[in-house]
């Protein structure tokens, strides 16, 4: 799919991964709905970007929200081709502590978030890229999803991390032979460690030590890269129903 004159939502995207697939997007020649619960960086990334993006305040495990949000996408700039799921969230605890066994709460929130917001996310705006008229090969949409190598490699203390990116893993498959009918393609991409505001809050040494983990490149992924991965998976018509690790050949340690 040929990104110019397309439009995007794009979760998680006042920052981080998402924030680099917007700019992705507008350099691109399309146009960008911005779905995040920050709205100082939400707006301001849409300010800086201009009238090729749109910013909506909305929780992606909240359908209300995300049905405005989508709705917003449609009356602003008449039409929604893309969607890519950036917007998650991290909780370590380990199942068993000092204090007693896990939170369960904390770990629903976690799969709230993670899981069922990318497949709320998912659902609603697949219902709105279906009537899309088709293009030569009969392509409606793309929608791309945001796992981790949690999924695979889930280090100590991350059971709820690692379930909810394991869920969006497992429904890629379903997902794309669902919407395969109306041609709509489903990718997920695994990042490894990436530098994006889930690490921002550790000192640069701790950084860098992680960024030495990696195999090759070493250093932490930037989000550009996942954008320019994120990019060939909406340009490329064969690239459906795959989960694809970005992530320098590192599989995680335990801890």
């Amino acid at each position: 799919m040929d990104i110019q004159g397309k439009v995007a939502l794009v979760t998680g995207g006042a920052s981080g991964l998402g924030a680099a697939t917007v700019r992705m997007i507008v350099a691109a020649g399309g146009r960008a709905v911005i779905l995040d619960l920050d709205e100082k960086l939400g707006r301001h990334l849409a300010a800086e970007l201009g009238e090729s993006v749109h910013y909506v305040r909305a929780d992606v495990s909240d359908s209300a929200e995300v049905e405005q949000a989508v709705n917003a996408a449609m009356s602003t700039f008449g039409a929604l081709h893309i969607c890519v799921n950036c917007a998650g969230i991290g909780d370590p605890q380990r199942t068993i502590g000092k204090e007693g066994p896990a939170d369960l709460a904390r770990f629903a929130k976690v799969i709230r978030v993670n899981l069922i917001g990318t497949f709320n996310v998912a659902r609603l705006a697949a219902w709105v890229i279906a009537p899309n008229a088709p293009n030569p090969d009969g392509e409606r949409g793309v929608i791309i999803n945001t796992a981790s190598v949690a999924a695979f490699d889930g280090q100590i203390g991350q059971a709820a991390y690692s379930a909810s990116k394991g869920g969006i893993v497992g429904m890629t498959l379903p997902l794309a032979r669902d919407l395969s009918s109306v041609g709509i393609r489903v990718c997920t991409i695994a990042p490894g460690l990436f530098d994006t505001p889930l690490l921002a809050s550790l000192p640069e040494d701790v950084k860098t030590a992680l960024g030495a983990m990696v195999p090759f490149p070493k250093r932490l992924g930037r989000p550009a890269e996942y954008a320019l991965l994120a990019r060939q998976i909406i340009e490329n018509p064969m690239l459906n129903g795959e989960v694809i690790r970005l992530d320098g050949a590192i599989r995680m340690a335990p801890k």
